[in-house]
């Protein structure tokens, strides 16, 4: 059997999520990118043409990532509230599984984060257009780094946040 060929975009952004874990997403230069990912800062040049350009792609990967397992494990949900509950937590659930995602959400890197958070594209790989309005798939993103960002005392305190104070506000809207 052969060997998976991973493509070389994807070694870089496997080797910059290591160093995202180890060094925070903002003190990473592209340089140690090319080191780490054991190519040429031309190459690397190549697939992204600076920092931004690798933290969005990053970023899409990673939200097409957890989107699809929001969809997975949101399917059996017929209730509307309890769906959108359930993504929401879902997400957050998922990212804080993962050091590399995880690491987003540090002081230092918040703000990159949220900036990133708000594109099409992250929105659109959270499946979150399902919704039905941009401007509450937009919101919903702000929620989910909200609670990454300064998370609740404990699960059951942000689902009751989720509950009574997102889900309302999402459902109504659609109305």
């Amino acid at each position: 059997m052969q060997p998976v060929k991973v493509d070389q975009a994807e070694r870089i952004l496997d080797a910059a999520a290591e160093l995202f874990v180890r060094e925070g997403v903002n003190a990473v230069g592209m340089a140690e990118i090319a080191r780490a990912a054991g190519c040429s800062r031309a190459t690397l040049y190549r697939y992204f043409e600076d920092r931004r350009a690798l933290h969005l792609a990053f970023v899409r990967r990673e939200a097409r990532r957890i989107g699809v397992r929001v969809a997975v494990e949101t399917a059996p949900l017929s209730d509307p509230a309890e769906r959108l509950t359930a993504a929401v937590l879902v997400a957050v659930r998922l990212v804080r599984e993962v050091p590399a995602l995880l690491a987003w959400f540090g002081a230092a890197d918040a703000a990159t984060t949220a900036g990133l958070a708000q594109s099409d594209e992250v929105i659109e790989g959270l499946g979150l257009r399902a919704v039905g309005d941009l401007d509450a798939a937009r919101w919903l993103v702000r929620v989910i780094v909200s609670l990454l960002i300064v998370p609740g005392r404990d699960e059951a305190e942000e689902r009751r946040i989720v509950e009574r104070y997102v889900v309302p506000g999402v459902l109504d809207s659609r109305a």
